[in-house]
């Protein structure tokens, strides 16, 4: 197995996969170093046994339009499948169709980007001062509030206000409202990197940590062990595709590198303006589709067949979804911020357990009885992951420009590329890590024609 290449890839996510087949079809030789001891990074996709169904651990929808996936998923005739359905609501013991988009929405559209950065909490604190005397603004400030929550995984006290609206400038213009979902899952685009790996020529080298990189104008050495020992790697350049809060821990601990001499300044203030979400979500899958026929608090059933979305202020898994339009006995049980603070680091079992008695709570059955119709249940912690330690980054307060400088090459050896260094608007998404990984190809390979360049004069 090579040693050296003209780049070493840290990372096989998104961001490396893409980047390495890029710079490999352009006749550069490329190594790829994963830690994992498999490839996809935050995309981890299972395929549940009984139903076949693609059972994701990390990144599951495709956020609307991005050419970043659709471009090859179309390009090799895969097929893609539009998560319709519909959206229901549970608040104070009811269920019933979700009816305040268009309040949130209002609400929203009032954060101005060329006002002074803030808080989205001092945001809500400061452009609906008067809810606690109108319950209908109360409860879209609510909704409002449990929605930047609950997509950002973001603490509201920290995320800033110019990032969230640059994020949903970005949705907007590729319909990110909408949802889609490949056939067989991420596992489709993976299976795509892997054999563009394979057609360029690159090495890729799983289960291969990182501990070091002693690395000066054009050179690097790279510190690296795998069970059986100590490795050296070399290159005249590197791309670091390294979740951002692996990139913001400490010297020693697992799966933290080490640079040296030490990132610019800039690049490290860059990384404290920058924070990873936290999130844990459960898969379950059931004997059947019990919440085709639920109690209801009148006495009745409830029929909800047709369901795609579950959404409530539950303190354990607020939200839940189906893998609608696919008539699969399949929930997914999603917890953001603190209720994922709360359950990281706990067994499997007991966030499986929690998450019956949330979705008991939330459809009026006993946790009891979904025990004895749950037949697999499914669940990765990755803020306890030593090489994700979280879910996905956003921006905080006066975050203006962090992305940027956090991409931003040095001394054309060191390159960095991941969904927390996009500048499109696009972190925490599956594309925007694409497109990050693409925008790294192409600073290194303007860097290599600048040298041939410069020796040809």
């Amino acid at each position: 197995m090579p040693t050296s290449a003209d780049v070493i890839v840290i990372g096989a996510g998104a961001a490396g996969l893409a980047a390495a087949g890029e710079l490999g079809r352009s006749g550069l030789s490329v190594i790829v170093l994963e830690a994992r001891d498999r490839v996809g990074g935050r995309m981890f996709t299972q395929h549940d046994p009984v139903s076949g169904a693609a059972i994701e651990m990390g990144a599951e929808f495709i956020h609307g339009l991005p050419p970043e996936i659709w471009g090859p998923l179309q390009a090799n005739s895969i097929p893609v499948i539009e998560a319709e359905g519909e959206n229901w609501c549970h608040e104070k013991g009811r269920l019933f169709p979700c009816n305040f988009f268009s309040k949130v929405e209002k609400i929203l559209s009032r954060m101005d980007a060329d006002a002074p950065d803030e808080s989205f909490r001092s945001f809500l604190d400061r452009c609906c001062p008067d809810s606690d005397k109108d319950a209908e603004q109360r409860e879209a400030k609510e909704r409002a509030l449990a929605y930047v929550v609950g997509f950002n995984a973001a603490d509201p006290e920290l995320v800033g206000l110019h990032w969230l609206v640059k994020s949903m400038r970005a949705e907007e213009r590729i319909e990110g409202d909408r949802a889609f979902r490949s056939r067989r899952g991420y596992q489709d685009l993976i299976d795509l990197f892997l054999r563009d790996l394979a057609d360029a020529g690159v090495s890729l080298r799983t289960s291969v940590i990182v501990d070091s990189i002693a690395w000066s104008r054009g050179r690097a050495e790279l510190a690296a062990h795998e069970a059986s020992g100590h490795l050296i790697f070399t290159s005249p350049r590197v791309l670091v595709t390294l979740p951002l809060a692996v990139l913001q821990s400490a010297p020693g601990e697992t799966g933290a590198v080490r640079f040296m001499p030490d990132l610019p300044a800039s690049k490290l203030a860059a990384l404290t303006k920058l924070e990873m979400g936290r999130v844990v979500r459960v898969s379950l899958r059931f004997r059947r589709r019990f919440w085709e026929n639920i109690p209801a608090p009148d006495g009745g059933t409830l029929n909800l067949a047709g369901l795609r979305f579950l959404l409530s202020q539950d303190q354990s898994f607020p939200t839940w979804w189906t893998m609608s339009p696919e008539p699969v006995p399949i929930l997914t049980g999603w917890a953001p911020f603190q209720r994922a603070e709360r359950l990281s680091g706990k067994g499997r079992d007991f966030v499986i357990d929690e998450s019956l008695r949330a979705l008991g709570r939330l459809l009026n059955v006993s946790s009891d009885d979904l025990a004895q119709l749950l037949e697999a249940g499914y669940f990765h912690d990755w803020q306890s992951d030593p090489f994700s330690r979280g879910a996905y980054s956003y921006g905080k307060v006066e975050a203006d420009g962090a992305q940027e400088t956090l991409a931003s090459p040095v001394e054309s050896t060191l390159f960095f590329a991941g969904e927390a260094t996009d500048t499109t608007g696009h972190n925490g998404t599956v594309h925007g890590a694409i497109a990050s990984g693409m925008r790294a190809a192409r600073e290194i390979l303007n860097v290599e024609r600048a040298g041939r360049t410069s020796l040809r004069a």
